[in-house]
């Protein structure tokens, strides 16, 4: 699976510890982010990660387009939910895209729990389902 990372500046630490923690599983997919929480991320862990533009500079509707290209199966999106940002309506875009695309999103850490303990057990692979049947 391919998985997209971004985190706004209050929440870069947040990610980086996150994939600390789950670094065993996340090494087993693909993974791509915007600029900073890529370069954040990949310094502290070691995970290879593909990395865009800032996502202040088009980093994020990068992510957005391979969504809309079934490129991207999962989105951790680390929101700071208190301070608005200029680029919040690319974000909104984001989210919109991906429930048109049914990719599961995480903003806050309690969800991307959720949602990498259900890719470890193989919950997550609904593409492989929807081929099946």
């Amino acid at each position: 699976m391919t998985i997209a990372l971004i985190a706004h500046d209050a929440k870069k630490e947040l990610m980086v510890q996150f994939c600390i923690a789950y670094c065993g599983i996340l090494s087993q997919h693909t993974l791509v982010a915007t600029g900073a929480t890529g370069r954040t991320v990949s310094e502290a862990t070691g995970l290879r990660i593909n990395k865009f533009m800032a996502g202040s500079q088009g980093g994020s509707q990068q992510i957005a387009s391979r969504i809309g290209c079934d490129e991207i199966d999962l989105l951790l999106l680390f929101r700071d939910p208190l301070n608005p940002k200029p680029h919040e309506p690319d974000e909104a875009s984001l989210l919109r895209l991906c429930d048109v695309h049914n990719i599961p999103v995480a903003t806050n850490i309690a969800t991307a729990e959720v949602l990498i303990h259900g890719l470890e057990r193989g919950d997550l692979d609904w593409r492989e389902i929807v081929k099946k049947s």
